[in-house]
């Protein structure tokens, strides 16, 4: 997948963009976990197989080793299929199916960990978090059979039910489980009982999208179809608040109030942010209003939520799922538009509805209706275990060297060497800048066989290629 940046001005935050390209019609490239840097250009891609097959919440994380407990970056994300109609109709549209898991990647591209989910759930695609702990925090769901009539269904029914589960990384023993059923009212749904006609019977009631754990043992649960966010303590898994919903327990200031909403997080001083899609209710709904990134102030002694900042895009955009809003070293905001193809970047201040490009600093899109759940600025070292690729084509009189190293984040330039045997090269192109993924370099040398070099930015050899053959 290609990516058009539309805007790219001095100030963003330092790191790539951490992107898992998906599409419910035609997907235009392949899906897959993909790091593009800001022009672009991508850094690494781990395509799937299938169309069918998705990546989620892809980004950057720190794991801590269960038997040295040391430290390390590595990348995660969810991997499996969603309920997206045609071709999957048993779940509501957007529940995981069946045979998903976690799975954890070290700098080296390396396997390290893949997390199941317990008590007969699926590995959610919706949050999956790594804690100081040595422990994976994330959501899971399945259909549990219910007597749909009351709220309006049919008998025969299912609810989808979602669980907070976290497990030890070490053992993968679970510790700790929330389950929705226990504690939210069906009742309370923005999502008609009666939609679940269209999905074997299931009915999404709750749609538990995101958790996140404060620093003395809270969580945030947000709940799209309940319109709703709710504090849970986690040691008891009582409600400590509800914000939005039909028993919200604040009122809402001017632009304070949100709808249909993804990936709430705690903020410093008494803060929340989100991103509000604002937008719909499934398939065919009619959106409450226009998508945007939300950080609300909550005020416990009147009990009001008002909007500290806001962050519209331009041209306005309708999000009917998805997306997220997340806060950057240095103050900035990133977003990730959901269920459109756009990722942009603003200074703190943001901005208002009809004023969506003030504050501005990066806007991209990917092509047609690809879009990635989530989009994140990450910074990441990548230093991959296999070797750079070269392929040699005869142009001319000339040859054209192509270089490429897959995940490689420290590739400044790259140096050619050429021979008429594989066992005779010498260096003939001493050192081109690294141009894109792909680095094209011409040389007079026949060959016919090639090999190129990955230097650092002191100009050190990082690693060789295989010698390949030039093709005429």
């Amino acid at each position: 997948m290609r990516v058009t940046v539309t805007t790219r001005r001095p100030g963003t935050a330092p790191g790539g963009i951490f992107v898992a390209p998906f599409s419910a019609d035609q997907m235009v490239g392949q899906t897959g976990a993909l790091i593009d840097d800001d022009s672009g250009d991508p850094v690494w891609f781990r395509p799937l197989p299938s169309t069918n097959l998705q990546n989620s919440d892809f980004k950057v994380q720190t794991y801590r080793d269960p038997r040295t407990h040391k430290a390390q970056q590595v990348l995660t994300w969810w991997q499996g299929s969603e309920a997206i109609p045609p071709w999957y109709t048993n779940l509501p549209a957007g529940a995981p199916e069946p045979g998903g898991c976690y799975y954890i990647y070290d700098t080296h591209y390396r396997l390290l960990k893949t997390v199941f989910a317990h008590h007969g759930y699926y590995p959610d695609e919706h949050e999956f978090t790594l804690t100081r702990r040595g422990t994976a925090l994330f959501i899971a769901s399945r259909p549990v059979p219910m007597d749909l009539t009351r709220y309006g269904g049919a008998a025969n029914g299912a609810i989808l039910n979602s669980e907070i589960q976290e497990t030890d990384l070490a053992t993968g023993r679970l510790l700790y489980s929330w389950n929705a059923l226990d504690h939210l009212d069906p009742a309370d749904s923005e999502e008609a009982a009666s939609s679940a006609s269209s999905s074997d019977g299931v009915w999404d009631a709750f749609h538990v999208n995101s958790v996140d754990e404060g620093p003395d043992g809270r969580l945030l649960i947000s709940a799209r179809n309940m319109w709703a966010i709710y504090e849970v303590a986690k040691k008891s898994g009582k409600i400590r608040w509800q914000l939005g919903g039909k028993k919200s327990d604040f009122t809402f200031g001017r632009n304070a109030d949100f709808y249909w909403q993804h990936d709430a997080r705690f903020r410093p001083g008494n803060r929340i942010s989100m991103f509000d899609d604002g937008c719909c209710d499934l398939p065919d709904g009619a959106p409450e209003q226009e998508s945007h990134g939300l950080i609300l102030t909550l005020d416990f002694r009147t009990r009001k939520a008002t909007a500290d900042r806001t962050y519209y895009h331009r041209p306005p955009l309708e999000a009917k799922t998805q997306g997220n809003t997340q806060a950057l070293p240095g103050g900035n905001e990133f977003v990730g538009w959901g269920q459109t193809p756009y990722y942009s970047e603003y200074t703190a201040p943001g901005n208002t509805q009809g004023d969506g490009g003030r504050n501005l600093l990066y806007d991209a899109r990917m092509p047609a209706s690809d879009f990635s759940y989530r989009v994140f600025r990450n910074e990441w070292v990548g230093t991959p275990d296999y070797p750079p690729r070269a392929a040699a084509r005869a142009a001319g009189g000339n040859t054209v060297v192509y270089a490429s190293w897959n995940g490689s984040t420290q590739t400044r330039a790259w140096q050619v060497l050429a021979g008429r045997t594989p066992h005779s090269l010498s260096v003939v192109v001493r050192r081109t800048g690294r141009t894109g993924f792909e680095t094209a370099v011409t040389t007079a040398s026949p060959g016919p066989y090639f090999q190129v070099r990955a230097l650092d930015a002191k100009g050190r050899v990082l690693r060789s290629s295989p010698v390949v053959a030039r093709l005429h």
